[in-house]
């Protein structure tokens, strides 16, 4: 029996619709207590996936609203248990007094995420399917919706399950060839394992090979914004978030820290980092905020170098060039385009990273950046929908997966007996078994739907 949870399934600000839902064994029971249908008959009567207009009743029995309502019956919702779901009016006085009815009927608060961590446990979706869905929620572009969705219908799941299954052949066969000699089948030859290796080990590169670009649909770009003091960094990052962010004034190292904000350009979303201006000092606070921009280009995705389009560049601005074009993806921004523009040297880098040319003042040349980021960061591929790893739980077990392909196949190399080099084979396959949830342990699961609202 599982104990019946309810939430408030939408943000606690006044809107249209207000949604609460319920599930486990006792939950249109208990939906059933808090609401009149106008039809006379109990909600419990009404077949599933109907909607049920009627009135939403209060923790004393008052009536608080006219709401639709629905039920699904076990196996088929969206957890796997009876569900019931009230469509309000989406004032929060409302949702709360029908959160407080349902649980004065024996109903207890969801956790976070405990309505799609339940669809898990009852095997609705996989765990791939159930991050998809927390990606879903937190999508910003285009883009990253189409990732979500097609995870969500279950496309990176089929992919890892193609690479498993490959992977159970192989351990079948062998041991059907050792538990039954007799019978008439195809001897365990060294060929066919490397094959099913090999298969296997070019299917988990070319997954691992899409983490980067998954993890930067999902989650944004690390983008640091870097030049000398004064470049017009804080402007930039100000013109791209659309309001003043970034403290700016003509005193050359005002910003003594990183300075963090989130944008979309070019359709993907940045997340940038205003960087104290690299400059020798001997003010302690300033250079501490001058070896902290140094450490953000360690760990940046993409590096916007910005030179002062309206005086000459000195040889510290071609290092930090060629030192950003080394770590990253870069691209050149000469800023103050709407000021009279020095003459540029020759840049001794071959390729030159791409040039832009910007006014944070006027918005001049933030649609070529917008359209030099696109370039770097393209959001198709080769794969479909849904088939990238997006996060580092899933890269990791990935990498694991693949490190023990690799051993068998050096394994069958040196002669080893098949039976030692499918121990390998064997922790493989566990660690796509915790990819995609079906060997994954307790406190994993735990992290994970901790990520998640209540109510979903």
């Amino acid at each position: 029996m599982s104990q019946t949870i309810a939430a408030i399934a939408t943000p606690p600000l006044p809107s249209a619709i207000g949604i609460l839902r319920l599930s486990g064994d006792g939950a249109i029971e208990a939906a059933a207590a808090v609401f009149r249908p106008a039809g006379g008959k109990s909600l419990a009567e009404y077949e599933s996936r109907r909607l049920v207009y009627g009135t939403l009743l209060g923790p004393d029995g008052a009536p608080i609203d006219q709401a639709l309502a629905t039920v699904s019956r076990a196996p088929r919702s969206y957890t796997g248990e009876d569900t019931a779901e009230f469509q309000c009016h989406g004032s929060p006085a409302v949702l709360q007094l029908g959160l407080e009815a349902l649980l004065a009927q024996g109903v207890r608060q969801a956790g976070p995420g405990e309505f799609t961590r339940r669809a898990f446990l009852n095997g609705k979706l996989d765990l791939t399917q159930a991050e998809a869905v927390a990606d879903l929620i937190d999508a910003e572009t285009p883009a990253a919706v189409r990732q979500a969705a097609g995870q969500l219908s279950g496309a990176l799941g089929r992919r890892v399950g193609a690479i498993y299954d490959g992977l159970v052949d192989l351990m079948a066969h062998f041991h059907a060839v050792l538990d039954y000699p007799d019978e008439d089948i195809d001897p365990f030859r060294a060929d066919t394992i490397r094959a099913g290796l090999e298969e296997a080990r070019a299917g988990l590169s070319a997954l691992l090979a899409t983490y980067e670009r998954g993890r930067y649909i999902a989650g944004g770009v690390p983008c640091v914004l870097v030049g000398r003091p004064n470049a017009g960094k804080s402007s930039l990052l100000n013109a791209l978030v659309g309001y003043d962010r970034a403290i700016v004034t003509d005193v050359p190292g005002t910003t003594r820290d990183t300075v963090e904000a989130r944008c979309k350009l070019g359709g993907v979303v940045l997340k940038l980092i205003d960087t104290a201006g690299l400059r020798d000092t001997e003010d302690e606070v300033e250079r501490i905020g001058v070896a902290r921009s140094r450490a953000a280009m360690e760990g940046a995705a993409l590096i916007l170098v910005l030179w002062d389009g309206s005086v000459p560049p000195i040889e510290e601005d071609g290092a930090l060039l060629e030192r950003a074009a080394k770590l990253a993806p870069t691209i050149l921004v000469h800023t103050k385009a709407d000021l009279p523009s020095a003459p540029v040297p020759f840049v001794n880098l071959d390729p030159l990273p791409p040039t832009v040319t910007v006014s944070a003042k006027t918005g001049q040349g933030l649609d070529e950046l917008a359209e030099a980021v696109a370039a770097l960061f393209p959001t198709g591929g080769a794969e479909a929908a849904g088939e990238l790893l997006t996060n580092a739980r899933q890269a990791e077990a990935a990498r694991r997966a693949l490190a023990g392909v690799e051993r068998a196949g050096e394994s069958l190399a040196a002669g080893i007996t098949p039976d030692a080099l499918l121990t390998d084979v064997e922790e493989a396959l566990s660690a796509l078994g915790e990819l995609t949830g079906a060997s994954v342990r307790e406190d994993v699961t735990a992290r994970i739907f901790q990520r998640f609202c209540v109510g979903k």
